[in-house]
């Protein structure tokens, strides 16, 4: 029998809306859009995607997505 590790959920914990009255853009310092379906924070004054890993945002301009 071997050790190997559980299997936990590869589910992300939920994002906390109530962060969005506290978070701005890094970029243009406007308001966000929270897009639940690809766990990102959108800013569309930027044109940027800002990750959410694990139930927090990562506002790092570099670590954004461009948006179409």
């Amino acid at each position: 029998m071997t050790d190997a590790p559980t299997n936990r959920s590869a589910v992300s914990p939920p994002f906390d809306r109530r962060m969005l009255e506290a978070l701005i853009c890094p970029q243009t310092q406007t308001t966000l859009d929270y897009d639940a379906a690809n766990q990102e924070l959108i800013s569309k004054a930027a044109g940027l995607a800002f990750p959410i890993r694990n139930g927090i945002p990562v506002m790092l301009v570099d670590e954004a997505r461009t948006l179409d």
